[in-house]
């Protein structure tokens, strides 16, 4: 695997290295001993998938406070995506800053996004499945969103947002008061 790291501290793109033969291709897709040249250190507890049918749907932008916050491994597994992070980590040099990402099945790639972000996604196709690998169980009553129209952060989405569920139109936008999530 590959590790670039992102403008954001200890945010990484993982790139696969595929082994190809007549078969098709074979890829390791996470070691510990390799993961932990980033600084991740944690284990994986839970992991999830997620279907989306129709283009332009956004989901998020979700995060985990303290002390249940999560480092995620995200990956596209079918489809194309526009993944999104924003830094809401107290005193980095990035907060309320987002960086935006195409992950797709066809570019193998993954994003390992530390404790102190929000996620979200807008499927670029439809048919778009997401696999993501947390190291902190969910843990309902702890979750946060941010709105993901919040003009105080300005996401660029690709596409006109064609759905977007009734619990993420609820999420709040961010107010002048917000110092950002402590992280330990």
């Amino acid at each position: 695997m590959i590790f670039t790291e992102t403008l954001f501290k200890n945010v990484f793109i993982v790139d696969m290295q595929p082994i190809t033969d007549n078969r098709g291709w074979f890829s390791r897709i996470y070691c510990k001993d390799e993961f932990r040249q980033t600084g991740f250190s944690g284990e994986w507890v839970q992991m999830n998938q997620s279907f989306t049918a129709s283009e332009g749907t956004v989901r998020g932008m979700h995060y985990q406070h303290p002390p249940y916050s999560e480092t995620k491994l995200v990956r596209c597994i079918a489809g194309k995506v526009f993944d999104v992070i924003i830094d809401l980590r107290e005193s980095s040099e990035t907060f309320m800053q987002w960086f935006g990402i195409e992950l797709s099945a066809k570019n193998k790639r993954a994003v390992l996004i530390p404790e102190g972000f929000a996620h979200g996604f807008q499927t670029l196709e439809p048919n778009c499945e997401l696999i993501y690998c947390h190291n902190e169980m969910f843990m309902r009553g702890v979750e946060g969103g941010i709105a993901y129209n919040d003009p105080a952060i300005g996401i660029s989405w690709p596409l006109p947002v064609t759905e977007i569920s009734e619990r993420d139109l609820s999420h709040p936008l961010l107010n002048s008061d917000f110092k950002g999530i402590k992280i330990k």
